[in-house]
């Protein structure tokens, strides 16, 4: 009889998880002293780079070594640098959709929080509780622009479903939690016959007028100030989105929240939740199941969850016709509607 080789174990896989923290913060490094702004010009030595952006040359030429060994700058024979389709698209501070701000930013105050994951997993208290309104609306502030990318895509993708550029009748649409207003602005852009009302925390409006203001449609929102199981929002919408916010809101909220909703709604109307989704056993995928961390290090109650989860929820609320859209994004869109 042949021996069966078993394969063997090495630390490998680990050696490269304890690198994972690299990559993010010398994005980090390089939006902070604008390597990728200096180059949309075009290829520059690190002389030129430094020359341009004050930095040192050791320093800058670690980082933009790594980075094209990321990727996200290409070099030459010359030893020049250029950016890469990618940094181009989303890694220049002034593009539209720019990642640059969250790189630059948000996420090293983000790590700053993970780097007390051990005594928050010890007692199970968040490092800031940034869902609650005191806590969360400075870091919500600075923190919905930067992240249009992931969720306008799929926004745009909701509004072609649900075919707003067609309609012949005025159509409104509310926001829940409406942050950037992301999801209103790209319904609103669709069709000149559809109105968008915005809720979030009063200390958050003034950012969500700002940014509808900056895509052209601030004419056709209408803003409500206040908690999401608090605010008077009215009914007789057509659409109801809840955009990446479940995750913040906890169980027991978000059931709340989605009975609401369904008081908002007409009767026909849909809604349209964006989530980063787990399967049912909580394996995979695993950017889900870290986006779950995430919720603990920074809120009260968040987590994750399934689209059978969520599935119940919404009939638990009345709807009916719970399915999957396809559409960009960390995972499907859930649709429902009510009867």
């Amino acid at each position: 009889m042949k021996k069966r080789r078993t394969k063997q174990v090495t630390p490998e896989r680990l050696q490269q998880f304890g690198f994972a923290y690299a990559p993010p913060l010398i994005i980090s490094a390089a939006v902070n002293n604008k390597v990728f702004d200096t180059l949309q010009d075009g290829a520059r030595t690190v002389e030129q780079v430094k020359k341009q952006t004050g930095g040192s040359a050791r320093g800058l030429r670690s980082i933009m070594d790594a980075l094209v060994g990321m990727e996200l700058l290409k070099k030459d024979r010359q030893s020049r640098y250029s950016l890469t389709p990618e940094s181009q698209a989303f890694l220049i501070s002034e593009q539209p959709g720019t990642l640059a701000g969250f790189f630059g930013s948000i996420l090293p105050v983000m790590i700053s929080r993970w780097l007390r994951i051990t005594d928050i997993v010890r007692n199970g208290r968040p490092a800031v509780a940034v869902n609650q309104e005191t806590e969360g609306t400075e870091f919500f502030s600075q923190l919905v622009e930067t992240i249009i990318p992931m969720s306008y895509g799929g926004a745009q993708k909701l509004a072609d479903h649900l075919k707003i550029e067609k309609a012949r009748n005025e159509m409104r649409a509310i926001d829940l939690a409406a942050g950037s207003g992301i999801w209103g602005i790209a319904l609103a852009q669709k069709s000149p016959r559809l109105r968008v009302t915005a809720v979030d925390w009063a200390g958050m409006i003034p950012t969500t007028k700002r940014i509808t203001q900056k895509f052209g449609v601030r004419d056709r929102f209408d803003f409500v100030e206040g908690d999401l199981l608090g605010a008077n929002f009215g009914n007789g919408y057509d659409v109801a989105t809840l955009g990446h916010i479940l995750h913040s809101e906890g169980e027991e909220r978000s059931r709340q929240l989605l009975k609401k909703a369904f008081r908002a709604l007409r009767s026909g109307g849909t809604i349209a939740i964006a989530e980063w989704l787990v399967h049912d056993n909580r394996t995979k995928p695993l950017p889900s199941l870290m986006f779950s961390v995430q919720m603990l290090v920074n809120t009260e109650k968040g987590d994750t969850f399934s689209f059978n989860q969520i599935k119940n929820w919404l009939e638990d609320a009345g709807f009916e016709r719970v399915r999957k859209l396809q559409a960009p994004g960390p995972s499907p869109l859930i649709l429902a509607t009510k009867p």
